[in-house]
């Protein structure tokens, strides 16, 4: 019980490092944030070049005015069931930690939804699940906004591990 609580504790003092503004998206019935800096752009969905021997979260690379962006669906990386793409479908670019240097990557999502502005208040760590089951490292906090709980995202953690910097060289 100790542990749990230096840990609350530990994850209480983190939180004023998250306040700041994010954008949030949807996927599914889910809403996710991440942090406003880390966005580069949004654009709609265009034309992905498949990439062999990927991850199938993976969908390959765009053109993006001359750069090559490695492109992945982040339904499919969390395991949700697959949906067709709709109007509200897009890319979100964002920049990331690259083995080297910072890497731009793009991540299909639902819909965007807003900018918020996330206070302390709002925001409390990520919850344990008392075991390795739940791998909640790509999380950096829940925030609680109107009643509903909008999960902050760890892009640097969610798309980082994927080794996808070595797909932007392609």
């Amino acid at each position: 019980m100790a542990n749990v609580d230096s840990a609350q504790s530990a994850g209480k003092k983190n939180v004023k490092a998250l306040a700041g503004k994010y954008l949030t998206f949807d996927l599914g019935k889910e809403e996710y944030c991440i942090g406003i800096l880390k966005v580069r752009e949004i654009i709609g969905l265009m034309e992905i070049t498949a990439v062999p021997h990927t991850p199938r979260y993976i969908k390959g690379v765009i053109n993006l005015r001359g750069s090559v962006i490695p492109v992945l669906d982040l339904r499919s990386k969390f395991d949700m069931d697959p949906k067709e793409y709709t109007e509200r479908t897009c890319i979100i670019v964002v920049e990331v930690k690259g083995e080297s240097e910072a890497v731009l990557v793009g991540m299909i999502v639902d819909s965007v939804s807003e900018v918020l502005n996330i206070i302390e208040a709002e925001i409390e760590p990520p919850p344990t699940f008392g075991g390795d089951a739940v791998e909640t490292d790509n999380f950096l906090g829940m925030a609680k906004i109107k009643g509903r709980v909008k999960i902050l995202l760890d892009t640097d953690k969610v798309i980082g591990a994927t080794g996808l910097g070595r797909l932007a060289m392609v």
